[in-house]
């Protein structure tokens, strides 16, 4: 099916060089991005019945001193 969209600079930017990196035309690419998008299931991991946030290997625990200091800069 043929469009028209209006789109961000850097979003069409972001898709050209997905399209290229995988030799698909700039229409597969967003086709499949917004596909991936619509159909992605974001899961959350809980802990007693709190919503964890996702982290990266790379991040540090977060301390009582941490989380004291943040709190009394806040005061």
């Amino acid at each position: 099916m043929r469009t028209t969209l209006t789109i961000d600079d850097d979003v069409l930017a972001a898709a050209k060089q997905f399209a290229d990196a995988r030799g698909i035309t700039l229409g597969e690419a967003v086709s499949q991005l917004a596909r991936a998008t619509l159909t992605e299931r974001r899961r959350f991991d809980k802990r007693n019945g709190i919503v964890l946030l996702p982290t990266t290997p790379a991040a540090g625990r977060a301390t009582l001193d941490d989380v004291n200091t943040l709190r009394d800069d806040n005061q």
